[in-house]
């Protein structure tokens, strides 16, 4: 059995090395991609909850990029909220943002009540563009 295709953002290990898991794995023409959090540099999270999401977005662009991706790549969009009726507005203009024109990728948000110090969680999976 072949090893893991593991996918890392440059600059953005300290989360990953300190829970043990990968931002994304390649498999065949799929790209998974662990839920992304609003978290600085060094692990922490963004206290600020819009900073926060926008936060989760860019590092969630940064995993695609490393892979060769972009959202317009992305068909499949998890979203985890630890208070959805508060935080939908600014997630939804979050993501909008960043997905931009239709057709829009499938979305379930799932409300939580714990995210490991986070309000915000979003998971992705992708196709890999063809090469060449």
């Amino acid at each position: 059995m072949a090893k893991r295709d593991a996918i890392f953002p440059a600059g953005r290990q300290a989360l990953y090395e300190m829970h043990n898991y990968s931002a994304a794995i390649r498999s065949g023409d799929l790209l998974f991609v662990s839920g992304q959090v609003g978290s600085r540099a060094d692990g922490s999270p963004e206290p600020v909850f819009e900073k926060q999401v926008q936060l989760a977005f860019d590092n969630l662009t940064a995993v695609l990029e490393a892979a060769g991706c972009t959202f317009d790549d992305v068909v499949d969009v998890t979203t985890f909220h630890t208070d959805p009726a508060a935080q939908l507005e600014t997630v939804l203009a979050a993501r909008l943002k960043a997905i931009g024109d239709p057709p829009y990728p499938n979305w379930t948000a799932v409300g939580v009540t714990w995210l490991a110090g986070f309000d915000f969680e979003i998971k992705v999976i992708a196709r890999l563009p063809q090469a060449g």
